[in-house]
């Protein structure tokens, strides 16, 4: 690829950059959209937003965003335990690691009497890898303390991977993960717990079964649980909340949108540094912080 045509590449990816900067990110991303367009856009989303279960991440997180009676009924049922009280709860945290990989909280919640709960939402095998849930695990632990605080003080944590496949592959509904002491086969007991929930058991029978056949259902009216229907239902069939989640698919075209022109512009950004042009340049011409682009000319420089 010559300069020129990377120059021109670049030109056209800053009218589209531009061209997303001006417009508000509740409107799509493309602006020149017919009438027409926007709603055949707008009907796609109402038929893609029939078809989501809980189990799918966005619609699990609208649903149990700050909805504590939803949280209680989940946490309830696969640890069994009908005493939880959920205080709080929220999806999508965010936490920081200064030394490594941060990690986004499907669920966050904790209850009334300071135990910590992570549910995971995963249709992808690899999402619930077991050293995910080792991390996860470490990095609640290491926020949940402050300076002078007693290593004693750490609250109990759980944290509950629900998966689409069986991923351990026992056959099983649910798996309990907890440490022990190899000699005396007895538990470790230092408040750790890792659950796996295993989503193609859907034996009615069973609570729990019944809990995984509401989380795959499309229809509020086929599920179980009213806590679940209820809300399932809102999002749906509400006006309010199917604007919401309309918005929330607007939004992740957006995302992807932006994404995508970054994408492209780390791509002609590496042409331009293997073809010799200065970071500076590189900078100039691809729009991308120097910074950025120190980082990616730094496995050339270490060459």
């Amino acid at each position: 690829m010559t300069r020129e045509e990377i120059l021109q590449q670049m030109a056209d990816l800053q009218i589209m950059l531009d061209q997303l900067d001006r417009s508000d990110r509740s409107a799509p991303f493309d602006s020149s959209l017919t009438e027409a367009e926007k709603e055949k856009q707008h009907q796609e989303d109402l038929q893609r937003l029939r078809g989501l279960r809980l189990i799918d991440d966005d619609f699990m997180n609208a649903c149990f965003d700050g909805y504590t009676v939803g949280a209680e009924l989940l946490l309830r049922i696969i640890l069994n335990k009908p005493d939880i009280h959920v205080k709080n709860v929220k999806t999508q945290r965010q936490i920081k690691n200064l030394l490594g990989r941060d990690i986004c909280l499907d669920i966050d919640a904790d209850d009334d009497t300071g135990k910590k709960y992570n549910v995971e939402v995963q249709r992808s095998d690899k999402g619930a890898d077991r050293r995910r849930a080792r991390y996860h695990s470490s990095i609640l632990d290491a926020h949940l303390l402050q300076p002078g605080d007693k290593f004693s003080d750490l609250p109990e944590t759980f944290v509950i991977f629900i998966t689409e496949n069986d991923v351990i592959g026992d056959g099983l509904p649910l798996y309990r993960i907890e440490r022990k002491i190899e000699e005396t086969n007895v538990l470790f007991d230092d408040g750790e717990h890792i659950v796996y929930v295993n989503g193609t058991d859907k034996d009615v029978s069973t609570a729990l079964g019944k809990l995984m056949h509401d989380f795959f259902c499309t229809d509020p009216d086929d599920m179980h649980y009213k806590e679940l229907a209820d809300k399932v239902r809102y999002f749906k069939e509400d006006e309010k909340g199917v604007a919401t989640m309309c918005k929330v698919m607007e939004d992740m075209r957006n995302e992807a949108a932006k994404t995508a022109v970054e994408k492209d512009r780390t791509k002609n950004a590496l042409e331009m540094l293997a073809d010799g042009l200065s970071i500076e340049k590189v900078a100039q011409y691809s729009q991308l912080a120097i910074e950025r682009v120190k980082e990616l000319a730094m496995p050339r420089t270490a060459q």
